[in-house]
């Protein structure tokens, strides 16, 4: 009588969740591009307006963009959290140097959702009988603290973010390394216009800022659909994670 031999499926448990790490790392990458954009266009009659908070409205768009932005902070932050435990296994201080920036961008992205949330706040007290030009300066007021937080934020913030895990990834080999190349490329260059609008060289909105932002924008979004598609190259950080013990 024959009899049926068992064979126990291989363990894949521990190469799954690398797999998986780097499929919640380029999502969240590709997250932050798709809300922040949007985000910005939500905005324009608020920060282009300087009566805005006096007149009729409407609020739809700020807070539409509001809510993007806050999607935005979690995957922010989310892609430092996620990648942290593998980047570390290179170099851990520039690991959690980039982690902390992460932190710092969000927060500043945060500082700027909140004023202008308050100036949809204030608008509505201006429909219920406030003084209109006060409200007017004010408005003013907490329209610049968000295009300061949109320089530092989305300004400098993102260009140590670039070097830092640009420098990461292009060690460890766990990406193709012209993707973070284009994050060492574009860093410096980001972080020079940002500079320069600091100092009224030209406008924030410009051709100059724009250009100067594209070797970032391929940067993430390179990094995000690589890491969704095809996960990360195998390399002896990836080998260490599978390894029982490993460290």
């Amino acid at each position: 009588m024959a009899t049926k031999m068992h064979i126990p499926a291989p363990e894949q448990g521990p190469m799954d969740s690398t797999r998986k790490t780097a499929l919640v790392a380029g999502l969240l990458y590709l997250i932050t591009i798709v809300t922040s954009i949007p985000a910005l266009a939500l905005y324009y009659p608020v920060l282009n307006d300087l009566g805005y908070i006096a007149g009729p409205g409407p609020d739809a768009g700020v807070l539409w963009g509001a809510f993007l932005e806050i999607i935005c902070v979690f995957a922010c932050i989310g892609t430092a959290v996620v990648l942290y435990p593998v980047v570390k296994r290179h170099n851990e201080a520039a690991a959690l140097g980039f982690v902390a920036a992460r932190v710092l961008e969000a927060a500043i992205i945060v500082a700027g959702i909140i004023s202008l949330l308050a100036v949809v706040t204030l608008r509505q007290a201006a429909a219920a009988g406030a003084d209109a030009d006060s409200l007017v300066s004010t408005g003013s007021a907490l329209v610049a603290i968000h295009n300061w937080t949109f320089l530092l934020g989305p300004g400098f913030i993102p260009a140590v973010n670039a070097l830092l895990l640009g420098y990461l990834l292009y060690r460890s080999r766990l990406v193709p390394r012209v993707i973070p190349a284009l994050g060492l490329i574009g860093a410096p260059l980001l972080f020079l216009s940002a500079t320069a609008v600091l100092f009224g060289l030209y406008p924030q909105v410009s051709v100059l800022s724009a250009m100067s932002a594209v070797p970032i924008f391929l940067w993430e979004g390179s990094l995000g659909l690589w890491l969704v598609v095809k996960g990360f190259k195998p390399s002896p950080l990836t080998a260490a994670m599978v390894t029982p013990g490993a460290r």
